[in-house]
């Protein structure tokens, strides 16, 4: 049996992740999903810090607020069910310790719904106003099938554009894996 660690965007992110959210660290988590992230920031974050976590998706608000309740954090989150481009209304400038974006479509859900460049760019735009000096902005692209394609493009076109005195972008796709493997992003602010 083949006992080697795993090794996916997802653990890529959630180890960087893990290591950058602090006990009284607000959080968001722009892309709810099923609610994992939102739960893994919840936990970090403590009783003392915040997570804001959007989707325009109804199923993935419930899945996440079930998962939250579960693991008894609800008190932590904020939910709303609105666009990840619409949070510099919810959060000041330069107060957010971590972003985290997952684009492409909810796990298990309808591929026919999925993210797209003409919010998920304003998105990164607006987050990266709301970072405070030393946070992190993560992303995970997921593409494939007939979707997500050009959104992927147009956000490997965008991120070189970021400004360098601001910003370090780390890309790290996987070179040497088949099928569209999602790839990692980190975007620190600070050099």
């Amino acid at each position: 049996m083949d006992r080697r660690p795993s090794f996916s965007s997802l653990d890529i992110i959630s180890k960087i992740i893990r290591e950058q959210v602090k006990e009284g660290d607000i959080c968001i988590d722009a892309t709810a999903g099923r609610g994992n992230d939102t739960a893994m920031l919840a936990e970090l974050v403590g009783e003392s810090g915040r997570v804001i976590s959007f989707d325009i998706q109804e199923e993935a608000i419930e899945s996440t607020r079930a998962l939250l309740c579960e693991k008894n954090l609800s008190s932590r989150v904020d939910l709303h069910l609105e666009s990840h481009s619409e949070m510099g209304h919810y959060a000041e400038k330069e107060t957010i310790s971590c972003i985290t974006f997952n684009f492409g479509w909810l796990p298990k859900g309808d591929h026919n719904i999925f993210t797209k460049k003409e919010t998920s760019i304003p998105a990164i735009e607006a987050g990266l106003e709301l970072l405070k000096d030393g946070g992190i902005m993560t992303l995970i692209l997921y593409y494939g099938r007939e979707t997500g394609f050009e959104e992927k493009d147009a956000l490997l076109d965008y991120l070189p554009t970021i400004d360098s005195k601001k910003y370090t972008v780390v890309e790290m796709p996987f070179v040497n894996r088949s099928n569209c493997p999602p790839i990692p992003v980190v975007i620190l602010k600070g050099r």
